[in-house]
């Protein structure tokens, strides 16, 4: 049995605190967090503490906080050369304290605490900065994942940023849409089957190939009317900006 010591009471960490809960191969030691009324309903099934000194040892530690508190942190840690890995996305393994062995834990997936997640199917990418504590992080992670990715940190950081593109601007685009039917009495659930076909449709062919719609086929008339019934500059704005990068990229 691997055992962890989580480190953070967010989104992430509330996550995977879930998961490895639910894994036959890794047990959760402690979880550390500044205050414990944040993970105060866990008390009964884990040990919770809020001081550093408190921590004891175990294989690997999961720094699952904010990418600017990463640095600080680790470098309150009370002991040296163990294992000690960050959970984000754009954080270099440098960032953690060089008094431990350093590596990343990263799950490629937006997180809320009040939507559950399969993390099964969620892909973990895993660094190491020495080579004998890669196995050790590949079991934490296949303990939880049936995908597990080997990533380099130019690999991860171009993951993030592709990441913001796909889930967060995205997401951005959604509230647009639901304040543009609301405005017209419309109902935004009627876009919903189009949101899952869009997203099912890229599983199978490239972006490329799946883009349809008035900026591809260069449909001036629809383009100029839609504008026109955009009040808001800002959405307007968004529309153009997106509209030439589509005409663009399909030589239009």
């Amino acid at each position: 049995m691997i055992s962890v010591i989580l480190l953070g009471a967010g989104n992430v960490a509330t996550h995977l605190y879930k998961a490895f809960a639910a894994s036959n191969n890794v047990t959760v030691n402690q979880w550390y967090n500044r205050t414990l009324d944040t993970i105060e309903s866990y008390k009964n099934d884990v040990e919770i503490i809020n001081n550093l000194s408190q921590l004891t040892e175990a294989d690997v530690y999961i720094l699952a906080v904010s990418d600017d508190a990463i640095s600080e942190l680790s470098s309150q840690l009370p002991f040296e050369n163990r294992f000690v890995v960050h959970t984000s996305g754009s954080v270099s393994a440098y960032d953690i304290d060089k008094k431990n062995r350093r590596g990343v834990f990263y799950p490629l997936q937006t997180f809320s605490k009040s939507t559950s997640v399969n993390f099964s199917e969620i892909p973990i990418c895993i660094e190491t900065l020495v080579r004998t504590d890669y196995s050790l992080l590949k079991s934490v992670a296949i303990s939880i994942s049936d995908h597990t990715k080997r990533v380099n940190s130019d690999q991860r950081a171009s993951l993030h940023l592709a990441a913001v593109f796909v889930n967060n601007f995205t997401n951005q685009i959604y509230r647009v849409a639901h304040e543009i039917t609301e405005s017209n009495g419309a109902e935004f659930d009627m876009l919903k089957p189009l949101i899952l076909e869009t997203a099912k449709k890229v599983q199978d062919i490239s972006p490329y190939k799946a883009q349809t719609g008035p900026a591809k086929r260069n449909d001036k008339k629809t383009i100029k009317k839609h504008l026109k019934a955009l009040d808001n500059a800002h959405h307007k704005a968004n529309y153009n900006l997106l509209t030439e990068s589509i005409k663009k990229t399909h030589g239009r």
